[in-house]
Order: C-alpha cells, then structure tokens, then sequence
C-alpha cells in the first residue's frame, strides 16, 4: 500500500533521531512514496539549520535522489481548499493541513500515512487516516 511521507518521517532519512530506524525500516517496506510540494521546502530549511560541511552535502544529496522519485501532490488550488477546511474544522496547523489535504486527494483509503509529528498524527486519525510511525 503506498505510503504518505510527511516531512517529520522523511527528515529522520537524513538526520539521526529517535526512531530514525523504525522509519527506515517503514521507507524500504513500500517502494511507493507520496509527499506534498512543501515537503522539499521543509526538509532543505530542515537540513541547512541542523546540518553543515560535508554531513549537509550528503543530506542534501540524498534528499535530492529521494525526491526524484517521490510522487509529488501539488499545493494547487483545490488542495488549498481542503487544507483550509482541514484546518478550520480541526485547528490543525497550515503546514500539517497541507500534508493532510495532499493525501486526501490520493485517497486517505488507499495509503498508509507515516508520521512522526504527534499533533498531525492526531488529526489524521480524527480524519480516519491508516496512520504509522507516531503512536
């Protein structure tokens, strides 16, 4: 079953942190990876304020690799639409609204949605999203 990745799973690809091997162990399970457009913007901010030198570049790299092959949903106007639903009827932040609303238009059915970002896990269950990662 294919697999939402939002950025708090997909950071843990490049950054050593609690879990990072559970994570991968999730990431090489599915060959099929989908992630919003904003995604990229918060693993590269992500990258440059934890990482620097040649740890960076390898990051960088790998991330650039790894994107090439992710089926990108784009932030268009419909997706828009339903974050700012998602978030008026949840509270949810922009960005996890974002991230939420890109894997309903997938179809919240037809994949499973790694996370390790508590609050969005939170909400993606109240929405009815097959969740993993987070408990």
């Amino acid at each position: 079953m294919p697999l939402y990745v939002d950025t708090s799973a997909l950071l843990k690809r490049y950054i050593a942190e609690p879990d990072s091997d559970i994570c991968e162990q999730y990431l090489l399970a599915e060959p099929i990876w989908i992630s919003a457009r904003h995604t990229s913007v918060e693993i590269r901010r992500n990258l440059s304020r934890l990482l620097e030198g040649e740890a960076l570049a390898q990051a960088h790299e790998q991330f650039t690799t790894d994107w090439q092959n992710i089926n990108v949903i784009e932030l268009d106007e419909l997706t828009c639409e339903i974050a700012a639903e998602i978030a008026e009827a949840t509270l949810a932040r922009s960005l996890d609204a974002l991230h939420l609303a890109a894997a309903i238009r997938v179809g919240k059915d037809s994949l499973r949605f790694l996370t390790y970002d508590i609050r969005q896990a939170q909400t993606a269950r109240l929405l009815g999203f097959n969740i993993v990662g987070s408990v």
